[in-house]
């Protein structure tokens, strides 16, 4: 039997791949934000190389803050988060279709938090039509932690109104952000 002769390992040549950063936007009133919306965000930015943070102009909602007092306190808050150090995001205000908007930002992932089933009904529907708009963008869910699936900002908003405490439910920023609104 003849005697077999090693092989030389083939030499592997380097792919380069390209990586074109991934760009998401959570857009949301965040009237005011919640401990709720933080964790979204948290969660994202471990999905995405850049989040733009989109605080909707949304005056049919009734907002308690103005556009700009938003963007401020969503931007404290997200300075203030030492889990977000080292991202890349941004928070900026808008007031088109968020499908513009969207392409706008060079994005191609629509982040969305669910709470409950309750949400998905609505989030399901929105991301249908925003397929059909641009099906290019992708729509991506992100369940809230058990503790922050019963915040919203409309009972954050209610319950500071009354005198009741929040600081379960949003930042000792947002906190004292309320007490101002609510003690005029």
């Amino acid at each position: 039997m003849p005697a077999k002769t090693a092989q030389k390992p083939k030499k592997r040549t380097a792919v380069k791949i390209q990586h074109t950063p991934l760009i998401g936007v959570y857009p949301g009133t965040f009237d005011p934000i919640t401990l709720g919306h933080l964790d979204i965000v948290e969660r994202a930015m471990k999905v995405v190389d850049h989040l733009v943070v989109a605080v909707a102009d949304n005056p049919g909602k009734g907002p308690l803050f103005t556009t700009a007092e938003r963007v401020e306190l969503v931007k404290t808050d997200l300075a203030n988060n030492k889990k977000l150090a080292g991202t890349s995001y941004e928070v900026v205000p808008f007031s088109k279709l968020l499908m513009d908007f969207v392409n706008d930002q060079n994005a191609r992932v629509i982040v969305r938090g669910l709470r409950a089933v309750s949400d998905f009904e609505y989030e399901f529907q929105m991301a249908g039509m925003n397929s059909y708009l641009n099906d290019d963008i992708e729509t991506m869910f992100l369940m809230a932690q058990d503790k922050h699936q019963l915040i919203s900002s409309r009972f954050v908003k209610e319950i500071a109104r009354l005198g009741g405490n929040v600081r379960h439910f949003v930042t000792p920023n947002i906190v004292r952000a309320l007490k101002k609104k609510f003690t005029k």
